[in-house]
């Protein structure tokens, strides 16, 4: 299990500053990009993570429709073709122009309500030879579990989310226990206060034994 210090890490964003957020409302995913079966894999994923949290999915959501939209693509100039896309994503074609200059293969957006909740998310994976090579159980597991809160910039630059056990990619239990800890009902939805990490890891600490994602 992690420490609050740890915790904090995981939250604190390159230029300092500390946030948390949850989602406030159910998760309306829609996946675009593949094919029948890496739909099911992505929805199941998906379905997965929001339950270990103690969150909700919906059959829609009546603001947006669908509010977290997951885009499977060969090349960031795909993205320039979508219908209507600009006008979900600020700024799209200068965030286009920078994901190609850096060869990024992925990129998550998010959007907040009034309170600081999550709202929406838009999750960005450019197919490339690294992300075609993991498993597709894998991939939409990480990407559902960085999805599900947001983390810092960095949280996951050194160790991501999944460890291998057995031979097969899990979520690693102590991300697990924090996704559930932050999703707690007497927590703020969102807070920008480091104090925060030492409430979710005494939660932590008191909630062992949260099952594991695979």
């Amino acid at each position: 299990m992690i420490d609050a210090n740890a915790v904090e890490k995981l939250f604190t964003r390159s230029d300092g500053s500390f946030l948390c957020a949850r989602w406030g409302r159910p998760i309306v995913p829609v996946v675009f990009g593949c094919d029948d079966a890496t739909l099911s894999v992505v929805k199941g994923a998906i379905e997965a993570v929001v339950t270990l949290a103690g969150h909700q999915m919906a059959e829609t959501d009546p603001e947006l429709g669908a509010n977290l939209m997951v885009f499977f693509f060969r090349d960031w100039d795909e993205l320039r073709h979508v219908p209507h896309l600009d006008r979900l994503v600020p700024d799209l074609a200068p965030l286009l122009s920078r994901l190609e200059a850096a060869e990024a293969n992925q990129y998550r957006l998010f959007r907040f309500d009034a309170q600081g909740a999550i709202r929406a998310a838009f999750v960005f994976l450019r197919m490339d030879d690294h992300l075609s090579a993991l498993p597709a159980e894998a991939l939409a597991l990480a990407q559902a579990a960085q999805t599900i809160l947001l983390w810092s910039d960095m949280a996951f630059r050194e160790t991501g989310p999944l460890a291998e056990v057995a031979g097969r990619l899990i979520l690693r239990p102590e991300i697990g226990a924090l996704i559930r800890a932050a999703y707690a009902p007497v927590l703020p939805s969102m807070s920008k206060d480091p104090a925060h990490a030492l409430r979710l890891a005494a939660r932590m600490a008191a909630g062992l034994g949260t099952p594991a994602v695979q």
